[in-house]
């Protein structure tokens, strides 16, 4: 059976979520294939076969739209007569995977949290209900289309270099024109950090928002915020963590005077390790943390951040 990967990179660097899902492909089981939409270099692409690929497709240029991206997508199925296509959960693979279901004739599932179970047909586990709850869903299409949830998987390294081929599509003319992209601010993006320093009301105002800054800085992390900071403007949007605004999935999530609202915590969840700072001991998000510290955040903090340095 061929498995189709598509992968996603950053600044010429393939993103962790996208070796997760090639990871993911091979303990499925088959012959496991990259796809790559963009200029990502050679060289880069080539350490998927660490990851468990065989040979990875790449499709140069710039790719606008999902809707060109679908196209490059299901005709690479096509050429590898792949009956499953895994994508790691982001963005572009929501918007991409329903417009390959279509071209296909493929079920389609996002949210996957566990490898599939085929004893009986094809059944994955996803969660639903924002992560409060988790179903099995049988797909029961020839083809079907996996959007992987990030930290689902290891990142494993055992194989070695992957082929590299240069793989043409014919774009149909695109109905949408993106006209220019802006980045969000700050130097790590919150969908890509692997460690995410928040913070919540207990800072009590955004005059003290440089020990988060400061902490996340000797971290090497990406800032982000509760809902009630965003919406009193302490932090710009772009830095909201939530059901409603940002949902992340680091290795390590560090939450800094946050209640732990049922709405933030949709947004958190898929995170591998929570560390959580409250004077209150009785805040909600003590139950969902891996690791809490009750304390004053303006005494922890500093000493935490203090720590850390005095150790690198």
């Amino acid at each position: 059976m061929s498995i189709l990967v598509v992968v996603e990179s950053s600044e010429g660097k393939l993103k962790k979520a996208s070796r997760e899902a090639v990871c993911y492909a091979a303990q499925v089981g088959g012959d496991v294939i990259a796809l790559s939409l963009g200029d990502t270099p050679e060289a880069e692409l080539a350490t998927l076969g660490a990851n468990g690929a065989s040979k990875v497709l790449n499709v140069a240029g710039s790719f606008s739209s999902s809707e060109e991206a679908a196209v490059a997508v299901s005709e690479a199925m096509n050429s590898i007569d792949a009956n499953l296509l895994v994508m790691a959960q982001s963005a572009k693979a929501d918007m991409i995977g329903g417009r390959v279901a279509v071209k296909q004739d493929a079920a389609l599932v996002s949210n996957v949290v566990g490898l599939p179970d085929t004893t009986n047909g094809f059944s994955v586990k996803v969660s639903i209900f924002s992560s409060k709850a988790f179903a099995h869903v049988a797909l029961k299409k020839d083809k079907k289309i996996l959007i992987v949830s990030k930290n689902t998987v290891d990142v494993k390294e055992e194989g070695g270099s992957a082929n590299v081929e240069a793989f043409s599509v014919s774009l149909p003319d695109s109905k949408v024109k993106v006209t220019g992209e802006e980045k969000a601010s700050g130097d790590i993006l919150l969908t890509d950090a692997e460690i995410v320093v928040s913070g919540g009301r207990g800072l009590k105002g955004p005059e003290n928002w440089g020990m988060v800054e400061d902490l996340a800085k000797t971290l090497g992390a990406a800032t982000g915020c509760s809902k009630p900071v965003s919406d009193m403007d302490w932090r710009p949007h772009s830095e909201h963590v939530g059901q409603t605004g940002i949902k992340v999935a680091p290795t390590l999530y560090i939450a800094i005077g946050i209640s732990g609202a049922i709405q933030h915590l949709a947004g958190v969840n898929s995170s591998k390790y929570i560390v959580v700072i409250n004077k209150d001991e009785e805040a909600p998000f003590f139950k969902a943390a891996d690791y809490g510290i009750v304390g004053d955040a303006f005494e922890v903090v500093p000493k935490l951040t203090e720590a850390i340095k005095a150790l690198k």
